[in-house]
């Protein structure tokens, strides 16, 4: 009997969510429990981690999982590493669905970097503002930099970057209300993580109409893995594993 674990988390899971449902598919939503608020979905959810990759293994195995699908975030690697070896140890089949990188554009000034450490190295610090739009994890590489901080995030949290200034907003947001909030705060640098999609792609078009460097942070390479690109070839795949083609 086909019974689906959905890791999600990002638009793309959502919409995941609600194309297993209206198919009346028997699946289970699963959050990592970051967010005090999230999104409610078709299905039923579970919030929290699983202990681990023996905890997930066992997961599957107490639920009668059939599949998994990761629609985590691009930069969740833990999450995505272990539910690549839980898969592995019980033979259930994993298929990732994952939004394409963003690529620069014409006019675009990217710096490409491996990791946050680097990103904070390619700043200059020189006391300008930085829109540091990369969540309210992995902070502490830009303590110390000498910059203004201009932060976003989707809710109220804690974070360890004197001289800042916090934005609570969740997106998608838009071309003119970023290109309005990065001349309000004089911004002369923005760091991002390669997320891909377009609900925060916005921050991107604006840098480029302002003539604003970016240092782009490049995903985490994970091991070989069968990835599509939206729910509709998810369905085929599923499709065919069901079949054992």
């Amino acid at each position: 009997m086909t019974r689906i674990l959905i890791l999600g988390g990002t638009t793309e899971a959502g919409a995941m969510a609600r194309t297993l449902a209206e198919a009346g598919l028997n699946a289970i939503y699963s959050y990592a429990g970051r967010t005090a608020n999230p999104v409610a979905q078709p299905l039923p959810t579970r919030i929290g981690g699983f202990g681990g990759i023996e905890g997930l293994a066992q997961f599957l195995r107490d639920n009668a999982i059939s599949h998994v699908i990761d629609a985590t975030h691009p930069f969740a690697e833990g999450m995505s590493r272990n539910a690549i070896a839980a898969c592995a140890d019980t033979g259930i089949p994993l298929i990732a669905l994952e939004r394409p990188e963003w690529a620069a554009a014409s006019g675009d000034d990217w710096r490409h970097v491996a990791d946050y450490a680097a990103a904070a190295e390619a700043l200059p610090g020189d006391g300008s503002g930085v829109f540091l739009a990369i969540g309210r994890q992995n902070l502490t590489p830009f303590l110390g930099r000498g910059h203004r901080w201009l932060l976003r995030f989707a809710e109220v949290a804690a974070h360890p970057l004197p001289d800042a200034t916090l934005i609570v907003s969740r997106g998608p947001f838009s071309v003119p209300g970023d290109l309005e909030l990065m001349k309000r705060h004089a911004i002369g640098h923005l760091v991002t993580k390669n997320a891909g999609g377009r609900a925060a792609h916005a921050k991107l078009e604006a840098a480029r109409m302002l003539g604003i460097p970016v240092v782009m942070i490049a995903r985490p390479a994970l091991p070989e893995r069968h990835v599509v690109a939206s729910p509709a070839q998810l369905m085929g795949w599923l499709g065919h594993a069901e079949r054992g083609v």
